[in-house]
């Protein structure tokens, strides 16, 4: 074992013990992330009514897009940080993280210009119907003010976490939600200022997270950043995003599925009882249900990548399956437990998020039980994705987070409903469960047969 093995707790604690200190934290971080979206819908439902609750989530797409900057660079640059530090390449390290934030405020100026000139055709384009593009557009316009401190916030959460710093991290995110749910009772609840008082109360609480990260860099522990390390290279920026491109394309194909269910919940739901409008909110307000369990799911995998990134890069790879496999058994549980929740209790779930008719409420239940049937299925692939993107090899990374969103789910949610009509789109989630869930399963054991894991 070399000296810096014994020097980094990565490489000598153990793995349970590791596991526990850095997911606990990003689990926390995401949940608290989650709760941007769900506490605006929450209020929103309440108080301005299932309209507001579907403009949010016509909306959502552009969220997932802030957040795939965010993964690509903060993801990223954490493991090229991380295995250049289990390598020993201290000097190289410090770039890998100031180039992220440099391009992380870039890509958030350059998105928020690109929203504010073209705000209706995107909304349109996102699956906006005529009822739900105005409170659409008044949420958006302002939120995209919030852009750039949104992705360094996200994306600055991994980079704090792979200094060493779990606990900033839940302090960094759950100070900014914390804002974001005080001024959305203020705003909404009490003014009345309805899709207006929430983007300010979200933007708000961004923007606030967003600077204590620009603060923390001021005092990283593990390097010292200097203004050398924040200038744009190509190289090092491509170092970055090619280790972070497996959750930017799994973030890009969350996007692209959302607007096409919500195209296809428009189209489909117009020739059903249900109309058009109440498929579009109901899938939005389910797809957040659904973000609350991928919380505790991702949080495990983002607390195992510095562990991941360390020990392979210090050939430890007994510490990684030990790490990867404890990653496993504690994100099936979790996939179980949510499970029942959506079979046992949906109607109970949706009345959090505001009242509505019947036939509101039986969609939604049907809803639940059938697109989420899979949901036991779901955490293999994020893990697995996460853990190819740690050991350095993104390429396996990038097709497994393609699995579930490009090559199943996108097309099952367009032909079903050709065969089975609206019901099609529902048969769609868990059909693209159960085949993501048997690849990548295959394509980690065919890892782990390996010689390095072999010899172990």
């Amino acid at each position: 074992m070399t000296k810096r093995t014994m020097a980094n707790p990565l490489g000598t604690e153990p793995v349970g013990v590791l596991l526990k200190r850095f997911a606990i934290p990003s689990i926390i971080a995401m949940l608290v992330g989650s709760l941007y979206n769900m506490v605006d819908q929450l209020f929103i439902g309440n108080f301005v009514g299932p309209l507001g609750n579907g403009a949010t989530n016509i909306q959502f797409p552009l969220s997932i897009l802030n957040v795939s900057i965010a993964l690509l660079c903060g993801i990223g640059s954490a493991s090229t940080f991380n295995l250049a530090m289990g390598r020993g390449e201290t000097k190289k390290a410090g770039y890998y993280i100031g180039n992220a934030v440099t391009v992380m405020i870039l890509g958030g100026l350059l998105l928020t210009a690109i929203t504010e000139l073209f705000l209706e055709p995107i909304l349109i384009g996102c699956g906006a119907t005529e009822n739900i593009l105005p409170y659409a557009a008044e949420y958006s316009k302002i939120c995209a003010l919030g852009y750039p401190l949104f992705i360094l916030s996200a994306g600055g959460a991994h980079i704090v976490r792979a200094d060493g710093s779990p606990n900033m991290t839940m302090a960094i995110n759950m100070t900014g939600a914390i804002i974001n749910t005080i001024l959305d009772f203020l705003f909404v609840a009490v003014f009345g200022w309805g899709m207006t008082g929430a983007a300010v109360a979200t933007i708000i609480g961004q923007y606030v997270a967003g600077f204590m990260v620009l603060f923390y860099l001021t005092k990283f522990k593990t390097v010292k950043l200097e203004k050398k390390h924040f200038v744009p290279s190509l190289h090092n920026i491509a170092a970055i995003t090619s280790l972070g491109a497996a959750p930017f394309i799994n973030q890009i194909a969350m996007m692209l599925v959302q607007i096409v269910m919500n195209h296809v919940m428009g189209h489909y739901g117009a020739q059903s009882i249900y109309g058009s409008d109440i498929p579009i909110t109901c899938a939005g307000i389910i797809s957040k249900v659904n973000g609350i369990c991928f919380s505790f799911v991702i949080g495990i995998s983002q607390g195992l990548q510095p562990i991941i990134s360390f020990n392979y890069g210090a050939r430890q790879f007994q510490r990684v399956k030990d790490a990867y496999h404890l990653a496993i058994k504690l994100a099936f549980c979790i996939t179980m437990v949510s499970w029942a929740c959506f079979q046992l209790f949906p109607r109970q779930i949706v009345s959090i998020f505001g009242s509505g008719d019947e036939l509101y409420f039986s969609f939604c239940e049907k809803y639940f039980r059938i697109f989420l049937f899979g949901i036991w299925t779901a955490f293999l692939q994020p893990l697995s994705s996460n853990f190819f993107t740690s050991i350095g090899k993104p390429y396996k990374g990038i097709f497994m987070s393609l699995t579930r969103q490009v090559l199943f789910l996108t097309p099952l949610i367009i032909f079903l409903p050709m065969i089975f009509g609206f019901n099609g789109v529902l048969y769609a989630g868990p059909i693209a469960d159960a085949l993501s869930f048997i690849i990548c399963f295959i394509l980690v054991r065919i890892e782990f047969n390996r010689p390095e894991f072999k010899q172990i």
